[in-house]
């Protein structure tokens, strides 16, 4: 929901960062690598129940997954960058309820309930961008992504902010895990529904619109 606001505040200065790293020839699959890693520092610390530190990591992560787009925007996107760029996401997104439970067992279910969640909006995002691909539908609403990028209730801004929110406040872990949990349920049946009116009808054929790229259209203009 918030995620084509947040790219209009921090694109100028992520382009900025990327055009110098450009310069020196860092490649952006090494900027996914070192923001993977950061991560997994991130979740490591959370287990520890080292909370500063997991902040400042989840920070430096996210801007880590920033740059490494601009990054691949100004040299070279490949499929292979877009491959592990997503995987690392989505993986990172699950890896921090499972440290918190990991830090306080009691939080488990929680946790699982939050992790649960992340799978329906995953798997929806996923499977929308896939059958997109195959129809040749693009959007560029949210800047040249890898894939077709559908929105929602709960996008990656939306999500950063519940992580930061549980690393200043992790006695709120659990309120906050159904509450956005229950929200990802939501975003999960609006892709679905607008998924069925999309799909509905075969592949158009070959100079037909079809009613998404109507869509990206209208947004590439806007």
């Amino acid at each position: 929901m918030l995620d084509a606001y947040v790219r209009r505040i921090f694109d100028p200065p992520l382009d900025r960062a990327a055009a110098a790293l450009a310069r020196h020839g860092v490649s952006a699959n090494w900027v996914t690598a070192a923001g993977a890693a950061l991560g997994l520092a991130a979740c490591i610390a959370i287990a520890l129940e080292s909370y500063g530190a997991a902040l400042a990591l989840i920070l430096a992560n996210r801007v880590s997954d920033g740059l490494d787009g601009a990054l691949a925007r100004r040299t070279a996107p490949t499929d292979l960058g877009g491959f592990i760029d997503t995987v690392a996401d989505f993986l990172f997104y699950s890896a921090v309820p499972f440290a918190f439970a990991l830090a306080e067992p009691e939080r488990g279910l929680a946790a699982a309930f939050l992790i649960f969640s992340f799978v329906g909006t995953g798997v929806s995002f996923l499977a929308f961008a896939a059958i997109a691909a195959r129809r040749a539908l693009t959007t560029e609403r949210y800047g040249l992504k890898s894939l077709y990028y559908i929105g929602g209730l709960t996008e990656g801004a939306e999500t950063i902010l519940l992580f930061v929110l549980m690393a200043l406040r992790p006695d709120w872990f659990e309120p906050l895990a159904y509450g956005f949990g229950a929200l990802c349920w939501l975003t999960t049946a609006g892709r679905v529904w607008r998924g069925a009116i999309v799909f509905r009808d075969r592949p158009p054929a070959s100079g037909v619109t079809s009613p998404l790229r109507e869509v990206g259209e209208r947004e590439r203009a806007g």
